[in-house]
This record gives structure tokens, C-alpha cells and sequence, in this order.
């Protein structure tokens, strides 16, 4: 594997650039990176999706499928010719993220670490489910981001449109930072409204080369219509300006530029550029406007945790003087180098060979080399100063979310949290030689994925591997055969069904066995109640009095938690409920923690019959987008799916479905409604929530679970 050549180091915070790339599947996510790759010098020949030369999508899966898997990060410089930057040169670590909701592990994890985003929009879909689902990722971690209206040559391609699709669906305050100059086949420039310039691309070979020219006759009333109202928007978010603006005294386009960049990284304005990526046209301005707008890391605020010792708030300064301060986001298994860990400096500096705590495992690990990685290529450094996104070899024991700290200076930041998975299959061994290599592929695949789940079914000796969809344990196997030569048999994929309970009840578990000498005693009352759906699991003690011992609570939670695991009606986890512990005894000589641990999993037992457990099932978030002529067709099959339709929109020359559909109900989906439309139909599915499955179908699926541990409700 070749190694890139030497990256210049210690470039001035305000020179970097951390961004990723986020959008719908197909919108062109992988094809804009390529853009910026070439255009920045990483690469010399523009990488291309069909012939699988992409440089992000490097995995075999991602060439054959054409669709990103994992995220890749790639160090890259631009030198802007404009702008406070003019000149200088610029570092931007680009993350390109996948658009398939199978892998929104990848977008999560990478927007944690993320200072500002591209948000790339399809100019004739609009506003599409996944990028819904993208923007409320960047929301929560505060992420501003500059939204690029793609494919602009495309047949239907409606720059207005997708401004006001992003404004009504995302309640984004969009608005135009440049102007297309044509559409469909026409498309062939922009004009920058702040600064009054058209660019105009001369040909699609590269897109490397573009003029500047006079605004088109035909649109001088739209620019000035749109600067208007771009100025207006702008001034809203500084007081100063604004009394300017309606004083009617001229602002400066650098005075605006400023107020823009602030109101931009508060989240206030979302500017939409147009551009079409694969004709090479478009892509250097939203570059110029990713130096010019979207934060440093200095522009983000100081790195802010607790003291793990004490829980108190603790902060460090983005500089690389300060103490260390790191984030781990993603694990990889590099069949070169072993296990790397992805890791964002917030503060200090991290120096190979040096050793490091892990603060939320109070661990301390050794750093062995430091690397830069672009895509799938790496560069060894000596060391990684703040504001980098580098890898690690030689962690063995972080992984996602964990926080990297000095010994000496002890900080904690706030973890990733997961989507549950939603879908599993049992997997098992061809030969022999398989059963070990099966048991390192799995562990070390669930290391990479906090989506991805291995557990062994007690009752039948199967291992059952469990993730975000089809497509994603699909990948999961074929990789096992690929990366670690483990041949499997796959089942068929099953539905991730949980329990609850729907009433409160109290229940009672005692344990005593007496073997000859010293025996074994735990007892404790408890109370269940059911929590909102969603909410997960709460345990509480309420012992006062030492009726048991404080030392033996974590033990009857452990066997609380492990009931909850295995379920009381069908085998499926119990959730969304809380367990407070009120009441008990114990022994002062035969109590230990292994009968009070035996006792927490009697009183679950106990208590659930009379709690009325329920089972509930993954709802799926489905979009259909079909020409017309298949619409009756394809609602009626969704209605046979116990389907709840949301009701149809028109979106370009297709009309969408919006439908909440039980999983249970969509395997083989995608096939299906290709065979009724012709192939002209295509699906998106999400996860959504869960809700409670209807009585007749409850009794099936515990006949099917076979699930002997059963209690009636």
C-alpha cells in the first residue's frame, strides 16, 4: 500500500478545517469528496463510483455495491483566492460519511467529532427521509453546516424548490448563497449574490477551469430579488447591521461575510449553494465557503467534561499547550497495521510512544504510533496537537466513546449513544476449523460497530448476531468471509422483538440453599412500573435501615439485568421499565453476593406475570417513490402489510408513500415492489419506534420462539 507524501504539520488552529460530508443515499455524497480531492491536489485523476475508483469508498463491498459503508477521514489542503484566507493555505480533515440508514453508526459517531458539515441535497428530490434523519444528528451535537443543492444538470432539478423543501422540512432557515445560471442541460455556472460575480464553468471534463462574467440579462431581477433578501437575513442576526440595514445605509460585502460566518456557526442560517459534482461544476465556490464560514477549532467552545473522581464540571482550552483531552470514535481492524483507533484532539498534544489514560475505563494504555490516515492510505506522525483527527495503534482496550486523557489531569467527555438493532439471524460454523475464527471475526467486527451485536441464545447454542437492517448484516457476513476466511451458515433475518409490562407489580425473590457448612441466602422485594416507551431501563434502591446490606444492592440489580435479558414471555429483553428494590433480609454469615444476585432474578421472575408483559415490534419509517401508474398497487400491498399510510406527496416526477410499517412485514421488500413497478419504484426504510404487537400475532410468535422460561400474562 502506498504511503502519501509527508503532510505538513502544526498548521495554525484557525487554518483547519474539520468537516464531513452528510447526506440522503444517492444524493452524491461520495462524488462531491472525489470533486474535493481533485481539486485540492489529493488526488490526480478524478475517482468514479461505476468503475469503482473512488478513493473514500475503498472496500470491496463499497466498490461493488457503489455505496458507502464506512466512514473514511482524509487529510487534504485548498488555498482559497479570496476571502480572509486569500492565499493561505488551508488543512481541511474530510470525513465522507455513508447515506445508507444501515450504517448510521458512521454519520453518528462522525458528527460527535465534527466541527461544521456539507449537507449535500439532491436538486430534484429535495429534502429526502435520510436527510432528515442526518440534520437531527448535526443538530444534537451543534453541528453548523453549509448545504450544497447537487445535481443541478439533472432532469427536474429545482434550486428554489430545495431551499423551500429545506425550510419546510427540516425548519432550517435556508437561503440562497448563490444563484444556478440554467438548469437540467442548461446548468452551466452560478452567480454569488454578496459579491455580485458570475462563475461559469467552461466544459464538464474537470470543472477545473471557470470564468468570471457579467450576471446573464435574464437574471439581474432574481440576483437582486435574492441578494435583498440574503442581506436582510444576514442583518436579522447582528443588531448593529440591522439598524444599518433599515437606516438604508450600505454595507460592506466583507461586513456581511463576517456576520455571516457568526450566524452560520450559531446555527441561525443554513446557506445553500447550487452545483452539479458530477459535471465538475460548482464545487470550488462551496470549498471557498467551507474556509470562509464553517468553524475552526478554535471557533467551537472549549472542551468541556466532568472530573471522574469527583463529578464535577471541568473544562480545557483548544490548544495544544493545554492538558490532553481526546475523544475515541470509531474502531478499525487494518489488515496491515492491526487494531486502529480514530481519535479527535480537542486539547494537548498526543505523542507516540507515550502512555495515555483512559478515563472512562480507568485504564492506562500505551500509544504506539500515531498515524495520518487518508482513506484507507496512512502517514506515521511523531505526534497530534489539537484540533487533529488522527488514528492510533496500539490501544487495546478503548473503544467508541471512550475519552483519552493525562493521568495527572483527569477529564471525562460525554459518550456516543447507539440506536438499538432492530434485526438479527443465527450464524454458525461450516466446519470446525471455522467455530474459532468465527468467534475473533465476530469480536473483532462488533468492536468496529456499536450497532452490531453478538450474543448466544442458552436455550439452542446458537450464536445470534443482531444489527441496523438486511443490507447491514449482509456486509457483516460477507466481510467475516472476506477479511477473516470464515465460511458460515447464515438463518433467516428475525425480527428484534422486546417485552414490557403495562401495569405495576410487586414480586418477591428468595434464594436459600443449605449444602453442609456455610450456605447460601439472599432475599429481596421489588417493584416494577412501566416507563414511557423509549426510555430504556431504570434500577432503584429504596432500602433504608439496612434491611440488605449496600453491598449486595449491585448485586441484585446484575441478576435484575440478566432476567431483564432473557425475557419472561417469548425470550426477547425486557424494556422500558423500572425496578426499585424497597424490601428484603439477609443472613449475617450465609449471605453473598451470588445469592443475592439469584434472588433479584427470582423476583423479576416473580413479579412480571402479574405486570402484564406485553411484546412489542420495530416500526419501520417507509418512503416509496413510484411514478404514478404503480401508485394503487403498491398501497394496496402496503395495506396488507398492516401498514399505517401517512399519506403521498408529489416530489419532482414521482409521487412518495409515507407509510409506518411493522418490520415483521418487509422481508424482501425491496424486491417486491420492484417486480410491481417495473423497476421503476425504489424504497427507503428507517427505524422509528416500537409499538405493541396486536394479541393474535403475539401468540405466534411465542409458539415460534419456543421460548420455555415463559410466563402468562
Amino acid at each position: 500500500m502506498a504511503t502519501p507524501t509527508k503532510t505538513k504539520r502544526d498548521f495554525p488552529l484557525d487554518r483547519i478545517r474539520n468537516m464531513g460530508i452528510i447526506a440522503h443515499i444517492d444524493a452524491g455524497k461520495t462524488t462531491t469528496t472525489e470533486r474535493i480531492l481533485f481539486y485540492t491536489g489529493r488526488t490526480y485523476k478524478i475517482g468514479d463510483i461505476d468503475e469503482g475508483t473512488t478513493t473514500t469508498d475503498w472496500m470491496e463491498q463499497e466498490k461493488e455495491r457503489g455505496i458507502t459503508i464506512v466512514s473514511a477521514a482524509i487529510t487534504t489542503f485548498w488555498t482559497p483566492k479570496s476571502g480572509p484566507f486569500a492565499d493561505q493555505e488551508m488543512r481541511i480533515n474530510l470525513i465522507d460519511t455513508p447515506g445508507h440508514v444501515d450504517f448510521t453508526v458512521e454519520v453518528e459517531r462522525s458528527l460527535r467529532v465534527l466541527d461544521g458539515g456539507v449537507i449535500v441535497l439532491d436538486s430534484a428530490s429535495g429534502v429526502q427521509s435520510q436527510t432528515e434523519t442526518v440534520w437531527r444528528q448535526a443538530d444534537k451535537y451543534g453541528v453548523p453546516l453549509i448545504a450544497f443543492s447537487n445535481k443541478m444538470d439533472v432532469v427536474g432539478a429545482d434550486f428554489l424548490g430545495t431551499i423551500q423543501s429545506a425550510r419546510d422540512r427540516l425548519g432550517a432557515n435556508a437561503i440562497a448563497y448563490n444563484l444556478p445560471i440554467g438548469a437540467e442541460n442548461t446548468f452551466r455556472g452560478v452567480v454569488d449574490l454578496l459579491t455580485q460575480k458570475a462563475l461559469v464553468w467552461l466544459g464538464d471534463e474537470t470543472g477545473a477551469k471557470f470564468v468570471e462574467e457579467e450576471i446573464p440579462a435574464d437574471m439581474v431581477e432574481a440576483v437582486k430579488l435574492h441578494r435583498d433578501k440574503l442581506i436582510e437575513e444576514i442583518c436579522g442576526t447582528d443588531e448593529v447591521l440591522m439598524e444599518r440595514f433599515f437606516n438604508g445605509e450600505e454595507i460592506e460585502v466583507d461586513e456581511l461575510k463576517k456576520a455571516l460566518r457568526k450566524a452560520i456557526i450559531s446555527k441561525k442560517i443554513v446557506p445553500v449553494m447550487a452545483g452539479s459534482s458530477l459535471r465538475n461544476k460548482g464545487v470550488q465556490p462551496m470549498l471557498d465557503a467551507v474556509i470562509e464560514y464553517l468553524p475552526s477549532p478554535l471557533d467551537i467552545p472549549a472542551l468541556t467534561g466532568k472530573d471522574p473522581r469527583t463529578e464535577e464540571p471541568k473544562s480545557f482550552e483548544n490548544t495544544k499547550d493545554a492538558p490532553l483531552g481526546a475523544l475515541a470514535f470509531k474502531i478499525q481492524v487494518d489488515p496491515h497495521v492491526g487494531r486502529l483507533t480514530y481519535i479527535r484532539v480537542y486539547s494537548g498534544t498526543l505523542k507516540s510512544g507515550s502512555y495515555i489514560y483512559n478515563s472512562t475505563k480507568g485504564i492506562k494504555e500505551r500509544v504506539g504510533r500515531v498515524l495520518l490516515m487518508h482513506a484507507n492510505e496512512r502517514e506515521e506522525i511523531d505526534e497530534a496537537y489539537a484540533g487533529e483527527i488522527i488514528a492510533v495503534v496500539g490501544l487495546k482496550d478503548t473503544v467508541t466513546g471512550d475519552t483519552l486523557c493525562d493521568e495527572s489531569n483527569l477529564i471525562q467527555l460525554e459518550s456516543i449513544n447507539f440506536a438499538e438493532p432492530v434485526i438479527s439471524l443465527a450464524i454458525e460454523p461450516k466446519t470446525k476449523s471455522d467455530q474459532e475464527k468465527l468467534a475473533v471475526a465476530l469480536q473483532r467486527l462488533a468492536e468496529e460497530d456499536p450497532t452490531f451485536r453478538v450474543k448466544s441464545n442458552p436455550e439452542t447454542g446458537q450464536t445470534i448476531i443482531s444489527g441496523m437492517g438486511e443490507l447491514h448484516l449482509e456486509i457483516i457476513v460477507d466481510r467475516m468471509k472476506r477479511e477473516f476466511k470464515v465460511d458460515a451458515n447464515v438463518g433467516q433475518p428475525q425480527v428484534a422483538y422486546r417485552e414490557t409490562i403495562t401495569q405495576i407489580a410487586n414480586g418477591e425473590g428468595k434464594y436459600i440453599k443449605q449444602s453442609g457448612g456455610r450456605g447460601n441466602y439472599g432475599h429481596c422485594l421489588i417493584r416494577i412500573e412501566p416507563l414511557p416507551r423509549g426510555l430504556g431501563r431504570e434500577f432503584k434502591s429504596e432500602i433504608v435501615g439496612g434491611a440488605i446490606p449496600r453491598e449486595y444492592i449491585p448485586a441484585i440489580e446484575k441478576g435484575v439485568i440478566e432476567k431483564e435479558d432473557t425475557g419472561v414471555l417469548a425470550g426477547y429483553p425486557l424494556t422500558d421499565l423500572k425496578v426499585t428494590v424497597y424490601d428484603g433480609s439477609y443472613h449475617e454469615v450465609d449471605s453473598n453476593e451470588m445469592a443475592f444476585k439469584i434472588a433479584g432474578s427470582f423476583a423479576i421472575s416473580d413479579a412480571a406475570p402479574k405486570a402484564g408483559v406485553v411484546l412489542l415490534e420495530p416500526i419501520m419509517k417507509v418512503e416509496v417513490s413510484s411514478p404514478d401508474e404503480f401508485m394503487g398497487d403498491l398501497i394496496g400491498d402496503l395495506s396488507s402489510k398492516r401498514a399505517q399510510i401517512q399519506g403521498t406527496e408529489k416530489r419532482g416526477n414521482a409521487t412518495i408513500i409515507n407509510a409506518l410499517v411493522p418490520l415483521a412485514e418487509l422481508g424482501g421488500y425491496i424486491t417486491t415492489i420492484r417486480s410491481m413497478s417495473q423497476g421503476r419504484a425504489t424504497a427507503y426504510i428507517e427505524p422509528s419506534h416500537y409499538e405493541e404487537v396486536p394479541s393474535n400475532i403475539t401468540q405466534k410468535v411465542i409458539a415460534a420462539s419456543g421460548f420455555t422460561g415463559r410466563v402468562e400474562s
